[in-house]
């Protein structure tokens, strides 16, 4: 068997790219004017909506509230209930303005609970379509991301501005 070569040149800036001191999702809590570069698709008093830079499928995207905290149970009352409402949101718009036919919702909550940044509480909504899996996920542990992020982003923004 050949060996093959996935590119995936917008991992760059993972690798290479500026990193940022202290809590990701902090920092973009606190940066409401650079929502562009951030991919901020939405915010309020209470949360933000910001795309998954990394993601498992296109479109995926996160609610993260702005009070910093790894223990959800720890979380107002208040904050936790208007999640849930935004999740509800963001169900509508990408079933309806997205076309998916179906989504994950989920939080890893610390470390041991598979969170990547778990030092911030964040809800994942993850687009999933049928047959949206093919045979390099199972055999070589690999996804493949089908489509350009930022054009994903532009259009999940213009959409945001309807649903949220």
């Amino acid at each position: 068997m050949d060996n093959a070569i996935l590119y995936a040149p917008w991992r760059n800036d993972y690798v290479a790219g500026e990193k940022i001191e202290g809590c990701v999702f902090c920092h973009i809590s606190s940066s409401a004017g650079n929502d562009e570069e951030l991919h901020v698709l939405y915010r309020d008093e209470h949360c933000f909506v910001v795309m998954n830079r990394y993601p498992y499928t296109p479109g995926h995207f996160m609610i993260i509230p702005h009070h910093h905290t790894d223990a959800l149970e720890a979380l107002d009352p208040q904050t936790w209930l208007h999640i849930s409402v935004l999740a509800q949101k963001g169900v509508r718009m990408l079933k309806e303005g997205f076309g998916v036919h179906g989504v994950n919702l989920g939080m890893n909550l610390g470390k041991a609970g598979g969170a990547g940044i778990a030092e911030h509480i964040h809800l994942h909504l993850v687009p999933r379509w049928e047959r949206d899996t093919n045979f390099i996920t199972s055999i070589a542990h690999t996804r493949v991301y089908s489509t350009d992020f930022e054009k994903i982003y532009r259009r999940l923004k213009e959409l945001s501005k309807e649903y949220f």
